[in-house]
């Protein structure tokens, strides 16, 4: 794991980069020091292969441009869990709870290319790349 984080990437924000997406240059800025979910991280494989992408080697890529990825704790679970009450208004997934409790977790932003999360409350700083 990289020793100095910056931000948590959500499942949208990577694969806005991954995708050559609108805000994916911003994202690409920020790959040094992120931190992934490992839920946010299935979500990404599943997205890609939806599309046909080949994910071979793309962790590999992706932690050599310095992102790593990080277990969904049982910690992480329960703060998940909470988070359904204030985020529930907003449709947030269980990916998208997952990537805010890393970001509790870590004391990280988030980093995210879903604008539904523009209003969020949750006591983790929100950065939008589009």
């Amino acid at each position: 794991m990289s020793a100095d984080r910056g931000c948590v990437l959500d499942a949208s924000a990577l694969l806005a980069f991954l995708h050559g997406e609108k805000g994916g240059a911003d994202v690409e800025r920020c790959l040094e020091g992120a931190v992934l979910s490992a839920v946010n991280w299935s979500e990404v494989l599943q997205k890609s292969l939806a599309r046909g992408v080949e994910t071979e080697g793309l962790r590999e890529d992706l932690e050599a441009l310095g992102t790593s990825i990080d277990s969904f704790t049982v910690e992480d679970a329960e703060t998940a869990a909470r988070l359904w009450v204030s985020t529930r208004p907003f449709g947030l997934s269980i990916g998208d709870r997952a990537c805010l409790a890393l970001a509790l977790r870590l004391g990280l932003p988030a980093l995210t290319a879903d604008r539904s999360w523009k209003d969020l409350r949750v006591g983790a700083k929100i950065k939008l790349v589009r």
